[in-house]
């Protein structure tokens, strides 16, 4: 397969700068693909083939002690890679395009945070974030980076060897025995405590889900950015903006499970696309001759 440009072609930035200052109410859905730079692992490739094992799925995590060994155990290993991750310059083009008023929202499947990190405010985190812990039981809420100090006391010999980082703060092992993990319980409670993200196979968060139709619903215009929309809560996003007449355009580096449905498609890597439509909408850091 050719590589995709890193810079998009001056034919499609065009077309894309054009996209986005016709809109009044642009909206953004972020996927994976714009946190690849910042050293986070995809689940897919372009192609939108699992380019990892498939994830652990939300019905054998909450009805199976042996799966939530095996999730802490890799995510006490993953979790320090995952948590020094820094928003990378496509992150700040964002942030700076909401600045100036281009964007008004962004709606990401992401759940590391970098959006925000990087200055962006109208952020809807579709499928939860992975520094945040929560109790199944009481409902009690701790800081991930807090659980790994308790982890990391109660399993002072777990040291498997690392294959490859994984996404979300996993990590593949190769000689992992999970059934030394030592997972804790919640301390208010002793109910099972599980990240704050959505799992696969698991129905999104319905206040979350509201929000991020209502923002949907309220756009002229919809940027998908580094998504495959092979999941369905982003996917039923654009479907139902193009019901409505709602033009739609992607950036990223393949295709995706709307093609049928986009009015343009730039295929770039949108790390580096994102800051020269930045500079050529002459929009903060992306800017000519200033910098913001």
């Amino acid at each position: 397969m050719t590589a995709a440009p890193a810079v998009a072609d001056p034919a499609g930035l065009a077309a894309l700068a054009g996209f986005v200052a016709g809109a009044r109410r642009l909206v953004v859905i972020s996927g994976a693909g714009l946190s690849v730079a910042s050293g986070i692992a995809a689940y897919r490739d372009a192609s939108g083939s699992w380019q990892h094992p498939p994830p652990v799925l939300w019905p054998d995590f909450a009805r199976d002690p042996r799966v939530r060994q095996r999730y802490w155990g890799r995510s006490l290993v993953g979790w320090p890679r995952f948590a020094a991750a820094h928003p990378n310059d496509g992150h700040r083009a964002l942030a700076d395009l909401e600045s100036a008023g281009h964007v008004s929202a962004v709606i990401t499947q992401n759940v590391d945070g970098l959006h925000q990190r990087a200055g962006s405010r109208a952020v809807i985190d579709l499928h939860g974030r992975l520094d945040g812990v929560r109790c199944l039981g009481c409902g009690a809420c701790l800081r991930r980076a807090d659980l790994q100090v308790e982890l990391a006391a109660l399993n002072p010999g777990w040291r498997p060897t690392v294959a490859a980082p994984a996404p979300d703060g996993d990590a593949r092992l190769t000689d992992a025995d999970y059934a030394r993990v030592v997972v804790p319980d919640c301390r208010d409670c002793g109910g099972v405590l599980r990240p704050d993200v959505v799992f696969f196979g698991e129905a999104l968060v319905a206040a979350t889900a509201a929000a991020a139709s209502a923002a949907a619903a309220d756009a002229d215009a919809l940027l998908v950015v580094g998504s495959s929309l092979t999941v369905y809560s982003g996917f039923r996003l654009v479907r139902d903006a193009a019901a409505r007449v709602v033009p739609v355009a992607s950036l990223g580096l393949g295709r995706t499970r709307a093609d049928a449905l986009m009015s343009l498609q730039v295929v770039a890597d949108a790390t580096g696309a994102l800051p020269a439509l930045a500079g050529a909408l002459a929009v903060g850091r992306g800017a000519s001759g200033g910098a913001a």
